[in-house]
């Protein structure tokens, strides 16, 4: 079974914007912007930062939330910088929710802002620090991408269930009873993850990607996981990198390497060229969700069918056995 909540939601400053945001509370003068007041029966007005996070609000929430989110398919939220519109959105809302751990740095300042009027929850507080990877390359801080773990990432749902039952307590027990139902769902999908990618033949157990996004992935279910860039996409893939990779798909007899519905293909072209000149085929296994999730509205655009999609692809380019339209028959090829 994934792991539940082992003790009350404590702030770790794992980041600054953690440290911002106490700072913030504790010694700035109030915001002219405060939440608009709501009666007891309106739905909690909820802005989210990713789809991620957005979709477990949905889910835990349920009619007694209207959630909005600001990074969309395909919007990378490492380099993203909050416009205009976003800051009403958020200025409207009565909670704010967001992933945590650096991954929105550029919107620190804003988050900061809103903090002083309305709830704004990181729902990757709710993780077990032994869950969190700590590369040297973050110097000291957390590797942001918890989602990729879906053990990990379904202790995220504490969070935000006891964060709308604070804002709404006379729908607490509902709350409860769709956290619990979600994280069942969240269950079979690890467990479909751990089959699946268990069916790779061992050798070819290498997902190589455009960036670092799929390190607990790897960790979760046995991948050697390469990327050409680092843990952000403000990170640029050298050449020294690059010929590296392309040393380990000629020696590993690697047949795939993946493009990212969120970053630019150019450095898995390079990887491609590479091994191409050296007398080894590659092709691209398909395109992985890491940053954002698919299209609104579609099975992808859920947080289950990112990951459902994401093992399924790895799976059947590597060799493995996965059904086509992967763990529910709903992914669309």
């Amino acid at each position: 079974m994934l792991p539940t909540r082992r003790s009350p939601l404590r702030l770790r400053f794992a980041s600054a914007l953690l440290t911002l945001v106490a700072l913030s509370l504790i010694g700035c003068g109030r915001s002219s912007e405060r939440a608009p007041q709501r009666s007891s029966s309106d739905p909690i007005r909820v802005t989210a930062t990713v789809g991620m996070v957005a979709d477990i609000v949905r889910q835990v929430g349920g009619p007694h939330v209207e959630v909005t989110q600001i990074c969309g398919p395909g919007v990378d939220p490492h380099l993203y910088k909050v416009t205009r519109d976003d800051a009403r959105l958020l200025s409207d809302a009565d909670m704010i929710f967001y992933s945590g751990l650096m991954l929105e740095g550029k919107m620190s300042d804003t988050l900061v802002k809103m903090a002083r009027q309305r709830p704004v929850v990181a729902v990757t507080e709710a993780v077990d620090p032994d869950l969190l990877l700590e590369p040297e390359a973050m110097q000291g801080h957390y590797d942001p991408h918890v989602w990729m773990d879906v053990s990990a990432w379904s202790e995220c749902v504490a969070a935000v269930q006891e964060a709308l039952a604070d804002a709404a307590p006379q729908h607490a027990d509902t709350f409860a009873e769709n956290a619990a139902a979600y994280r069942e769902q969240l269950d079979r999908l690890h467990r479909y993850a751990q089959q699946t990618i268990g069916s790779i033949p061992e050798n070819s157990r290498v997902l190589i990607t455009s960036h670092d996004a799929f390190n607990y992935l790897g960790r979760a279910y046995g991948l050697d996981v390469q990327g050409v860039q680092g843990l952000s996409t403000e990170s640029e893939a050298g050449l020294q990198r690059v010929n590296e990779l392309v040393d380990l798909l000629v020696e590993r007899d690697v047949k795939a390497v993946f493009i990212e519905s969120s970053v630019p293909r150019k450095s898995i072209d390079a990887l491609i060229e590479g091994a191409q000149s050296r007398g080894h085929e590659v092709v691209v296994g398909g395109e992985l969700y890491s940053d954002a999730m698919g299209p609104e509205g579609t099975y992808q655009g859920t947080y289950i069918g990112m990951l459902d999609h994401n093992v399924t692809t790895i799976t059947q380019a590597l060799g493995g056995e996965a059904p086509e339209g992967g763990m529910q028959g709903k992914l669309e090829r």
